[in-house]
């Protein structure tokens, strides 16, 4: 277990780090990300989907109770 100046350091030398970071506002970050992921989407099995063939989780028969 830590003590309480144990702990108080570890937050001190994170906020340290922290500080450090360069930061961008919301409004370009998440243009930046619409971007990438609009340029990425043609490829995206989720979006575009599997085709039958290559599904690997497909049902490979039925069954049949007569």
């Amino acid at each position: 277990d830590l003590s309480e100046k144990d702990k108080l350091k570890m937050e001190v030398e994170q906020l340290r780090k922290e500080v450090k970071l360069e930061r961008q506002p919301v409004s370009k970050c998440s243009e930046e990300i619409k971007n990438y992921i609009e340029e990425r989407s043609g490829g995206d099995p989720l979006v575009k989907g599997v085709p039958e063939d290559k599904n690997p989780f497909k049902e490979k028969g039925g069954c049949v109770i007569a």
